[in-house]
């Protein structure tokens, strides 16, 4: 294998780890905010059934 053809082999795995390693920090960040989307949604879901059975209440 010449020396230029390693060359390029290994900047393409470099490339290749860096590649992973900001998918890796950005799917950590996604996962955050997945966990407070869905806190929120809970929070939100709560506050709904809340004043969906004041109503349900209030209408008999």
């Amino acid at each position: 294998m010449s020396l230029e053809l390693f060359n390029q082999l290994e900047q393409k795995v470099t490339d290749t780890v860096e590649a992973l390693e900001m998918m890796k920090l950005e799917n950590e960040e996604l996962r955050d905010e997945n966990a407070k989307l869905k806190q929120e949604r809970e929070e939100w879901e709560r506050r709904l059934n809340s004043l969906l059975s004041k109503f349900e209440g209030s209408a008999s």
